[in-house]
């Protein structure tokens, strides 16, 4: 596996944090009820359809205005389409906001037929986390023995942070999100995942043992969140909490890496607060 510490410079930073136009996908067409190929289409529901792929499409919430001029018919029709997704929960307004985002029922089938849609899903909650906190903010899921991250948010305004890792995997027994993914194991499911022979070392700080892992899951249970002490790389520190389903199993986590000198032990508890306050919205958000 390969291990990766980047420090980046406030440059990429801002270049990483432009808002791009929210567009149609290329496959995607608001069409006028002409037939494609032999059978025309159900107008309404392709307009439907088209709203939501373009709101997947967007890694922020998209405001009606911008549908009506990507659907190109009145706003009234586009908001009745938009409104009947929201009902449906197809799509969701963050905070009461009129903007869109994607709703929980877009989550749901996201667990069955692929994970693209979670970060899209998952990322203003990123954007928000990293905005309070001026750290990079990361959403992940596990993967067999590994943490997969699905999706990040650099801040602005910093000249050294944490590069975003999305797409890259880590371990479970020696980061904070692995930690929060495997919270609710006890010792004997840890060996039944793990083994029971030792942990790979990567810092002088890393959890060496199941034993050991076990003890600290039992910590994150009651504290509500997990904390890696440069376990895995030494320069870093991070802070994650658990995302749990409707029924309460933990499907993904939420948290922040520092470089160990801005996050000082001082400031560990406003940042915990923070991210559990974000992995909490991110499961009511799920519950409806």
């Amino acid at each position: 596996m390969r291990r990766t510490l980047t420090l980046i410079a406030l440059a990429r930073q801002r270049q990483n944090s432009q808002r791009s136009a929210v567009s149609l996908p290329p496959h995607i067409v608001a069409t006028s009820g002409k037939a494609i190929n032999d059978t025309p289409p159900i107008q309404s529901l392709d307009r439907g359809l088209a709203i939501l792929e373009a709101v997947a499409a967007s890694s922020h919430p998209v405001p009606l205005k911008q549908l009506t001029d990507l659907i190109g018919i009145d706003r009234s029709s586009v908001f009745r389409l938009a409104n009947t997704l929201r009902q449906r929960r197809f799509l969701a307004n963050p905070k009461g906001s009129k903007d869109y985002i994607l709703g929980p029922t877009a989550w749901r089938l996201s667990r069955r037929y692929g994970r693209n849609v979670l970060g899209m899903f998952f990322h203003h909650h990123l954007q928000e986390l990293t905005a309070t906190l001026g750290e990079t903010s990361h959403f992940t899921v596990r993967e067999g023995v590994e943490v997969f991250f699905i999706d990040h948010q650099i801040p602005t305004g910093q000249v050294v942070s944490v590069a975003g890792q999305t797409g890259e995997f880590a371990p479970l027994h020696c980061t904070a999100h692995g930690k929060a993914l495997v919270a609710d194991c006890d010792l004997s499911a840890l060996r039944d995942l793990l083994g029971s022979g030792p942990l790979q070392v990567y810092t002088r700080t890393t959890v060496r043992s199941v034993t050991a892992l076990a003890r600290v899951c039992a910590e994150v249970r009651a504290a509500g969140f997990a904390f890696d002490d440069g376990e895995y790389i030494a320069e870093v520190r991070c802070v994650a909490a658990p995302i749990r389903d409707p029924q309460g199993e933990i499907v993904a986590s939420v948290g922040i890496s520092s470089p160990v000198s801005r996050l000082q032990t001082r400031a560990i508890p406003t940042a915990a607060a923070e991210v559990k306050k974000t992995a909490d919205a991110i499961t009511a958000s799920l519950a409806g």
